[in-house]
């Protein structure tokens, strides 16, 4: 599926990339007194994950050891946290991430939100297939149980990964589409969530563009308003990502890492799961979304809300 825009990562294939000698080189940066914390951010930030599984690999054939608990016995804190986050497979982390934020007292749902409603057909359904090898559960069982409502029926179809992924526009159908989508909403008294949930969970990117288009001519007010206005809690933010990352998918992950930064105090596991996971599709569309909506670079949030080597480290995964 094409995202719509040119994807521009900030972290690609490292060139004359040698596993086994970034492994020693991590070994030595490991040893004896101290850590040098530098190589280990010069290797780790500018290799994929990829990348980084192959060095894993090496580092236990050529030393023995698992070279995550090694990292964890020598770093600490935000930084520790942001390693590890770099040296899990893709699809282990956004399960682990899902998993978590299903566990313990109340659901995370902006975690759901985020990962559910922003992922390609083929990511999800190997986030699925992760998430049932490492919990023994299927993730549709795991957040039915887990959320109630027009929110689960939400998370239950998302979780089909069955979005049609082409590029076919259909304008008739569009247009059918847009007036049910009025009909379900403004114009009648009381909201049939149904409606809204089966097209937006279900169209292509490209057709949902033609849909909004639609809507707004029908209406003459944006389908963001009629979900504002016809939705709240959580189905509301749930169908109104799902409708600014057809509109504008970098400037959603942009105010995504805003949020993290601004308030009390900062998300640092928000941060650190945008950041990675971004870094390697379109961070460098973000950067720009993020400079041209706060009047900041991204570098600067940083630096101003993070310190020490898990800034350096940051800034190196978004440079």
């Amino acid at each position: 599926m094409s995202y719509g825009y040119q994807l521009s990562p900030t972290v690609v294939t490292y060139p004359g990339f040698d596993a086994s000698a970034d492994a020693g080189a991590l070994r030595k940066a490991m040893k004896g007194w101290g850590t040098d914390e530098k190589t280990i951010i010069n290797i780790l930030a500018n290799r994929t994950n990829r990348q980084r599984q192959e060095i894993a690999i090496q580092f236990k054939t050529l030393y023995g050891k698992d070279l995550i608990k090694d990292l964890k016995s020598e770093l600490s804190g935000n930084f520790e946290n942001l390693v590890v986050a770099m040296m899990t497979p893709i699809a282990e982390f956004y399960a682990k991430e899902l998993h978590n934020a299903m566990s313990g007292m109340g659901t995370d749902e902006c975690v759901l939100i985020e990962v559910l409603c922003t992922m390609t057909n083929q990511e999800l359904r190997v986030i699925k297939q992760t998430y049932q090898s490492l919990y023994g559960q299927s993730l549709e069982d795991r957040l039915r149980s887990e959320t109630s409502g027009c929110f689960k029926r939400l998370m239950t179809s998302l979780c089909c990964a069955n979005r049609d992924e082409s590029n076919f526009v259909d304008p008739a159908g569009a247009q059918r589409d847009a007036q049910a989508l009025f009909n379900a909403g403004v114009a009648q008294f009381g909201t049939d969530e149904s409606v809204f949930n089966q097209i937006l969970v279900s169209r292509s990117i490209p057709q949902l563009q033609q849909i909004f288009a639609e809507y707004e001519r029908i209406a003459s007010h944006g389908i963001e308003n009629a979900i504002k206005s016809e939705f709240s809690g959580d189905i509301e933010d749930g169908l109104l990502t799902i409708v600014r990352c057809v509109k504008n998918r970098p400037a959603f992950f942009a105010k995504q890492l805003y949020k993290s930064m601004r308030g009390a105090g900062t998300e640092d596991d928000r941060l650190i799961r945008l950041v990675v996971t971004r870094s390697e599709i379109d961070m460098g569309d973000i950067k720009r979304e993020f400079s041209r909506e706060y009047n900041q670079t991204l570098e600067q949030f940083i630096s101003d809300d993070c310190s020490g080597d898990y800034k350096k480290c940051l800034l190196a995964l978004i440079s």
